[in-house]
């Protein structure tokens, strides 16, 4: 476990290595899908668990790092000798397995316990894997090489030793001559004069040999001699017409020119073109942002300035004004994260519900590349699994089912994320048998969770109800599902972030549930408006329009109901001074202003004293010691240094629901 000084060192590893999990993950499935891995694939692979095996030996977690060293061996061999007939499944199950132990222990170590999981399963299975592979491309090549020091460089049966030490560690049989390197130091003279003679069996490639001699010092060329297949190279012997050789010399311009080029692509690398920062040093950046658009507001809004003439000071606010936004629309460029991280971690709950619940799924992803603010990514990632598994277990059916139904494609659920305004839309869908209605509503009757008579339900408020804490329709509970507990997370942390979630569905066609959410919460675009001597803000993205009624407008419903009719369509009036208990002077419909809001589709006419004017403003949360009230979303410190309320307009739809 990292001790305090390590402490910085840490979080980049855990950082790093989250990434490197991440990607492998995608490369795993991705082979899977394919039953094949390319060349670059099991490179990749093979470059993150060296990675991987290195920083966590550094951090001193052992077991990580030797599951990583057998992981990385396994890829070895898969990259060196592209072995044929290789069981796919398996290797992607040992590697998916080997991706969740490590996840599970760095979380011990990020929450200060000892990661002390046991790995010996885990790679005690990944070598049995690699040693049938070895079995089944058993096939050894023989290689000879003769080896020549430069001149004058002396000891040259100790630096023959040297290779023969590194070569043992690839080669399944040595020979080499003289024999007696070691015991005899006559033995040197024999090398000065006929060379270092070498004879391996192996399943390296000859590369790999080449660069360990090369790696010597004072060597000064070597011959290499391949047989071909089924040929033996039991002893050093003239070359024959079924043999190869190949001579490189340690200090041919060749060889030093490619030593130059490796040299000066790693130079072209080295500056770094991205950092890593701590995600509380944006948020302490966002805030003071948000402080230098409250700061001014403060001067340029200030009454003291009223009436006053004041030309270049107006100037100089309108390029503070242009600056502080330019400065701010660069922070939330910072802390807007792409949704792919998010949206490709499905594909390993698609993989392993596939496998578990026996039904063959495609996961489709549009619009990956759409961009939300980092603190909502944390907020949307529970309720995406939920919806994932959802459509999985409850929403398609097996491969039988699909075909007795007459369904030629296959079984499908497709996540897509799209821009709408100042929100984006996440849409899960799938092409399963869609929500039973009757059964929801017959579900809905028997736990007393209707609100209104059945009659006056529409298919949407039916599907509502799978949202409900404890809401479920499956008769049997699975690992998956079942047991009422999942969906209304979804909708409690989407309405924590001031989102909402939609549900269609069509008998025999499919479900799909749109996740409605904002861009950001830090800072939004806000009109101000007055109620008596209060003032309250709208969010603009809320607001379709506002405009003051005529007389002839108005009208009253039978049940006492105050509507308003606006070209050919009828909206219910809010009046806020009734709905937020305040004093008011402007009660006349007609005196004051109407504001029309939507959410969900729904629309309606809040009534208000007067409109102040548009104003960005820094959304700030309530105070702890106050009760969290469903129609105020938080509060902003306006120009004057008066406090407005902002309202969420979600709260007063569902208030007379």
């Amino acid at each position: 476990m990292p001790t305090s000084n390590m402490e910085p060192m840490f979080e980049l590893f855990y950082f790093e290595t989250g990434q490197y999990l991440r990607q492998l993950e995608q490369l795993i499935i991705n082979g899977e899908k394919s039953n094949h891995f390319s060349d670059s694939a099991i490179d990749e692979v093979f470059r993150i668990m060296h990675n991987i095996k290195s920083s966590s030996a550094m951090m001193h977690l052992t077991n990580i790092s030797s599951l990583a060293h057998a992981m990385e061996d396994l890829f070895f061999f898969l990259r060196e000798e592209k072995p044929e007939n290789v069981d796919f499944s398996t290797l992607s199950d040992l590697i998916l397995n080997g991706v969740d132990f490590i996840k599970v222990e760095l979380e011990k170590v990020k929450n200060g316990d000892p990661a002390d999981g046991d790995n010996t399963g885990l790679i005690g299975n990944i070598k049995n894997y690699l040693n049938e592979l070895k079995q089944k491309n058993s096939a050894l090549d023989n290689i000879k090489a003769v080896v020549y020091f430069e001149e004058g460089c002396e000891m040259e049966n100790i630096r023959a030793f040297n290779i023969v030490h590194q070569l043992k560690e690839i080669a399944e049989i040595i020979r080499y001559i003289p024999e007696d390197i070691m015991e005899n130091d006559q033995s040197a003279e024999v090398i000065k004069k006929q060379g270092f003679q070498i004879i391996i069996k192996t399943h390296r490639p000859i590369k790999e040999i080449q660069n360990i001699i090369l790696g010597t010092a004072f060597v000064r060329d070597f011959e290499i001699v391949v047989p071909e297949k089924g040929d033996e190279v039991n002893e050093v012997i003239p070359l024959g017409p079924n043999q190869s050789i190949e001579k490189i010399s340690a200090s041919t311009p060749e060889v030093m020119k490619e030593n130059k080029k490796k040299t000066e692509k790693n130079n072209i690398n080295s500056p770094q073109q991205m950092i890593s920062v701590n995600v509380t040093k944006l948020d302490i950046l966002l805030d003071l942002v948000g402080e230098m658009v409250i700061a001014e507001a403060m001067v340029t809004q200030n009454p003291d300035l009223k009436e006053l003439e004041l030309n270049n000071f107006k100037k100089a606010a309108r390029q503070l004004r242009k600056i502080i936004s330019e400065i701010q629309d660069i922070v939330m460029s910072i802390r807007m994260v792409p949704l792919t991280v998010t949206f490709q971690k499905m594909n390993r709950i698609v993989r392993d519900m596939s496998k578990k619940l026996n039904k063959d799924v495609v996961l489709e992803i549009v619009g990956e590349e759409t961009e939300v603010d980092k603190n909502i990514i944390e907020q949307i990632s529970d309720p995406l699994m939920h919806l994932v598994r959802n459509a999985i277990d409850h929403g398609l059916e097996s491969s039988e089912e699909r075909l007795k139904k007459g369904k030629t494609e296959p079984a499908k659920v497709i996540i897509e994320a799209r821009n709408a305004g100042n929100e984006v839309l996440i849409l899960v869908k799938d092409n399963g048998k869609g929500l039973d209605k009757e059964k929801i509503l017959q579900r809905a009757k028997e736990n007393g969770l209707l609100t209104k008579p059945e009659s006056e339900l529409t298919d949407r408020e039916i599907f509502n109800h799978i949202f409900l804490p404890g809401f479920s329709t499956k008769e049997n509970a699975t690992e998956f599902s079942g047991r009422g507990v999942g969906m209304d997370v979804v909708t409690k942390n989407i309405e924590t972030i001031g989102g909402s979630v939609l549900v269609d569905s069509i008998p025999g066609e499919g479900t799909t549930f749109t996740l409605k959410i904002p861009l950001t919460l830090a800072i939004i675009d806000g009109m101000n408006i007055q109620v008596g001597e209060s003032c309250y803000t709208i969010p603009i993205t809320s607001i379709k329009e506002f405009f003051r009624p005529k007389e002839k407008q108005i009208i009253t419903d039978p049940d006492g109901n105050e509507m308003i009719m606006v070209r050919g369509q009828c909206y219910a009036i809010i009046r806020l001074h009734e709905v937020l208990k305040i004093q008011t002077d402007i009660t006349d419909l007609t005196a004051g202003i109407m504001i029309m809001v939507e959410n969900d589709e729904k629309t309606a006419c809040l009534f208000a004293d007067t409109v102040l004017g548009e104003q960005q403003v820094v959304v700030k949360a309530l105070p702890a010691y106050i009760k969290k009230i469903k129609r105020l979303a938080g509060c902003a410190l306006l120009g004057d240094g008066s406090i407005s309320l902002i309202l969420d307009i979600a709260g007063f739809f569902e208030s007379r629901s």
